[in-house]
């Protein structure tokens, strides 16, 4: 929800504009609200927008002051407010009393408030009221009216309009916002007319006013300062503040406004082995995490745990909540699945469910091998049926997304024999066709045989039911298998489709951390693999922008930041790679997660660019023997053959020559076409003469053919530059524009301006 408001008001400001947001008090904001300020100010750069934000400091809960932070960190510049100066408060009263308010009188009012803007309001309203001269001799009644106006002396004032008004003001304070007549007055106990005449009181002694633009019009009341609120509520007896915060979820409740709606007040109630609160804050729960606020449903979940919960609710309590906290916070979540999975109440599936969730927790969290380790032990207390299978399909995608697998191989073996007869008639068979598809993707099989393998798992061209992005039983890392593998097949389209369909999906379902964050990352390197660059990046900085939120270090950084890099390196930008590689420690060790694109390779690739041919070598070579230690083969996924080979083409031009000619082999086993025009491409780099014209040539027309744009205009600057032809480098040119690769760009028309011996 958060982040579709953000999304929602850049799209404003950029209709309407310019813009200036003024919030003051922001201390007393409620914490969504600070979450939406903090999210949007960190937005700014790129709008014609100016936001500026009061708050006093010391004044907000310790989530409130970390949100603050955030805004202050955005800040450009931030400052301290001084107290107005005696000239500024004596300009003030002039133009309150009028022009004949004397110097002496003037003064008083400076010193009795020390320059405090909103005691000086309030004061000077007091004073007209009163009938007081501004004049030096009336200006020693001025310390007792500033009393009036704030702490002990507003409580004073408040008692003397009469106990019936006192208590619709503490109904008012512990409702706090959406103040409306009705619900004030069944708080406070007494009629509609009882409580029209109190609201026109405290109205009228300027505690109360009509909410602004309210819902409810005349009978939406708000306080006419945070700090009257503030005093109000603190003047409430602590055991009498306690009790009406019940009372107001009652009537809350009653009134119809929901659980979540009611749930602000039963956090404020004491704990009392209430089944009732628990049910009620577990529905608040579901209520958040259906509009998308899952800090709201996590503060109901954690709030219903101090109840606490009876026995047999408990656990699942705690699996809520780790369900609450999967999105943002997988650390958290692993700590109350592992308490949930501890202790009796989980019904088998529910189980199922909880540990294939911390499993997931565990791989976002960096925890791969623990993660296998859970699922294994829950599918070995488990007979043969659904449940198992699930387990034994999720334990499978863990292995293959595993980068230190012992016996990858076997794995694989394995898996093939097990989905070989598959047809894709139910979900469980879906998934390991799923990771059938991409363990063959990964090892280079053949890629008709990999794409028929994933159409299987379509149901007339679509995700079946129960297997969606938002969908729990299987987790969407299965899907992103499925994208990925149509990815690196050249099946751009259906892979385009899918990681639209889950940017929608989760954007809609308010599902903001590491799933929209991994969204944004593979719509990102689809549009790379497609040739355009600019959006691709766009993308791409989006997905970490949003990984930075859920943590730091976590495998989906590394996804991000190497398609970041990878993007980069094709535009021609080695130094803004670096100084993401730079950002996110993006060097050895590797996580035990596959990287996609291969880690080693984009590395490597990046280091020959930035002149470190030493490392980059060294790197390059770690790529090969992963790949040959663990039979992954694929030469797009893992492109570390073609930069070797040209690296080493100077000194040692018999390895290169091998290298090349053996990620032929590769690439035309795996069959598609920007495999084989890749591997063509490299080995007329190595060639010589008429002979490397050829193979430029035959490397353009298979790439041209291929829907990898950037990667055709490469290979058509190449031909045109070995074949000397102005008319095919005028095309290289005219493709690597439009894909955005400025470095491409450079280098055609530097050829181009030269000129020399071309055609």
């Amino acid at each position: 929800m958060c982040e579709g408001l953000v999304v929602a008001v850049r799209r404003l400001a950029r209709l309407n504009w310019p813009l200036v947001l003024l919030v003051d008090d922001a201390q007393w904001a409620d914490l969504e609200t600070l979450q939406w300020l903090a999210a949007f100010t960190q937005r700014l750069d790129d709008l014609p927008v100016v936001a500026v934000v009061a708050h006093r400091p010391g004044e907000a809960t310790d989530p409130g002051t970390d949100l603050l932070e955030r805004v202050g960190a955005a800040a450009r510049p931030s400052t301290t407010l001084r107290p107005l100066t005696p000239d500024a408060t004596a300009g003030l009263t002039r133009a309150s009393l009028g022009a004949h308010a004397d110097a002496p009188f003037c003064r008083e009012v400076w010193a009795v408030t020390g320059g405090n803007p909103y005691e000086t309001v309030e004061l000077l309203a007091k004073v007209q009221d009163s009938g007081l001269s501004p004049i030096e001799p009336a200006a020693q009644e001025l310390r007792a009216l500033n009393n009036s106006a704030r702490g002990h002396g507003l409580v004073t004032r408040l008692e003397a309009l009469g106990t019936d008004a006192t208590r619709f003001a503490w109904a008012a304070a512990v409702l706090g916002a959406g103040i409306s007549l009705d619900l004030a007055a069944t708080l406070a106990g007494m009629g509609p007319e009882e409580a029209r005449r109190c609201a026109d009181r405290l109205q009228a002694a300027r505690i109360l006013r009509p909410a602004a633009g309210g819902p409810g019009g005349a009978d939406e009341l708000e306080f006419v300062h945070s700090l009257i609120a503030s005093a109000v509520y603190r003047s409430i007896p602590v055991a009498t503040r306690t009790a009406m915060h019940g009372q107001a979820a009652w009537a809350v409740t009653q009134s119809g406004l929901g659980a979540a709606a009611a749930a602000r007040h039963l956090l404020e109630v004491h704990p009392d082995d209430d089944p009732d609160l628990v049910e009620q804050m577990r529905q608040a729960a579901r209520e958040h995490l259906a509009v998308g606020a899952p800090d709201a449903a996590r503060r109901c979940l954690e709030r219903a745990l101090r109840e606490p919960p009876l026995p047999e609710v408990h656990a699942r309590v705690l699996y809520e909540l780790g369900c609450a906290t999967l999105l943002t916070s997988p650390a958290t979540t692993i700590g109350h699945l592992r308490n949930a999975l501890g202790i009796p109440g989980l019904e088998d599936d529910v189980r199922v469910d909880a540990v294939c969730r911390l499993s997931q927790a565990l791989v976002h969290n960096g925890q791969l091998e623990e993660a296998v380790a859970a699922v294994d032990a829950e599918a070995d207390r488990l007979e043969p049926g659904p449940a198992r299978l699930r387990l034994q399909a999720v334990h499978y995608m863990w292995e293959g997304i595993h980068a230190a697998e012992e016996d990858s191989p076997g794995r694989s073996r394995s898996l093939a024999a097990l989905a070989g007869p598959l047809t894709g008639r139910d979900n469980s068979e879906r998934a390991l066709l799923i990771l059938r598809a991409f363990d063959a993707m990964t090892r280079g099989e053949n890629a008709e045989e990999v794409v028929e393998l994933c159409d299987r798992v379509l149901v007339n061209g679509r995700l079946a039911p129960g297997l969606g992005w938002t969908d729990t039983e299987w987790g969407f890392e299965l899907l992103v298998m499925l994208g990925s593998s149509y990815t690196f097949t050249d099946r751009l389209d259906r892979a385009e489709t899918l990681f639209n369909e889950a940017l929608l999906a989760y954007e809609s379902a308010g599902w903001n951390g590491a799933h929209l964050a991994l969204a944004h990352a593979f719509v990102g390197y689809v549009h790379r693999r497609r040739g355009r660059l600019a959006d691709a990046e766009a993308y791409l900085r989006e997905g970490l922008r949003l990984a930075d939120g859920v943590g730091s270090g976590l495998p989906m950084h590394w996804d991000a930041a190497c398609m970041l890099m990878d993007t980069l390196l094709a535009r021609g930008r080695p130094e803004a790679a670096q100084e993401i590689a730079e950002r996110y420690d993006f060097a050895p060790p590797y996580p035990a997660t596959i990287v996609l694109p291969d880690a080693h390779s984009v590395r490597g690739r990046l280091l020959l660019a930035t002149g470190r041919a030493t490392e980059g070598l060294g790197e390059l070579e770690a790529a090969q023997k992963a790949a040959a230690a663990r039979g992954r083969h694929n030469t797009v996924m893992a492109p570390w053959a073609g930069d070797l080979a040209r690296a080493l083409a100077g000194h040692d031009p018999a390895r290169a020559a091998a290298l090349a000619a053996d990620a032929r082999a590769q690439a035309e086993r795996f069959g598609t076409d920007t495999a084989v025009g890749e591997a063509l491409r490299c080995t007329a780099a190595l060639a010589h003469g008429q002979r490397r014209t050829t193979l430029y040539a035959r490397a353009a027309a298979y790439l041209e053919a291929s829907p990898c744009a950037y990667e055709h205009a490469l290979a058509r600057v190449e031909y045109g530059i070995a074949a000397r032809s102005a008319a095919e480098l005028c095309r290289g040119l005219a493709l690597a524009r439009a894909c955005g690769a400025d470095g491409l760009v450079a280098r055609a028309e530097e050829v181009l301006g030269n000129g020399r011996g071309l055609r």
